[in-house]
């Protein structure tokens, strides 16, 4: 069964602009994304790519794409894998990041995100990997990713929760 961000991926897909037009909507869900631009080119259970292009907001003083923005497509990236995986009853946060810089960041890049295993349902929280690459244009790494997202279960609501 398709989660729901996966569903609305698919609705808009279809649709000519529909990825930049779903891309604008995570955006507005989550501001702080709309600082790189991005455009989601793949978003199913176990896979996301996202890409952004090489403009001067992203670019830092020596002219290449900026860590901070790799950083944040790599963010992206892993959460919407992470809720395009997740399991029904559960919920996601980001909980921490480790980077490695392989290569000056120039021209396109693109951002693949894989959970290193699938997410199942679980009365308590756990630790999901994810692991995200960045790609230039010419398809040489130039950024790698790991991020450890924390998944547990939802909160039921005040009555499902008296219920023995």
């Amino acid at each position: 069964m398709a989660t729901p961000i996966v569903t609305l991926y698919h609705r808009l897909s279809r649709w000519p602009a529909g990825r930049w037009l779903f891309s604008r909507a995570v955006c507005l869900k989550a501001p702080y994304f709309a600082t790189i631009a991005p455009t989601v080119s793949v978003l199913e259970p176990g896979r996301c790519e996202v890409r952004m292009r090489d403009r001067r907001r992203v670019r830092n003083h020596i002219g290449t794409v900026h860590a901070i923005a790799l950083c944040n497509m790599a963010e992206l990236a892993g959460g919407l894998v992470t809720d395009a995986s997740l399991p029904p009853g559960m919920r996601w946060i980001p909980k921490g990041m480790t980077v490695e810089y392989l290569a000056k960041a120039r021209g396109t890049m693109t951002a693949v995100a894989v959970p290193d295993v699938e997410p199942v349902a679980s009365d308590a929280g756990y630790e999901l990997p994810v692991a995200v690459e960045v790609r230039n244009a010419a398809g040489e790494p130039v950024f790698r990713a790991r991020i450890s997202m924390w998944l547990s279960p939802k909160r039921r609501s005040g009555r499902e929760a008296a219920a023995p």
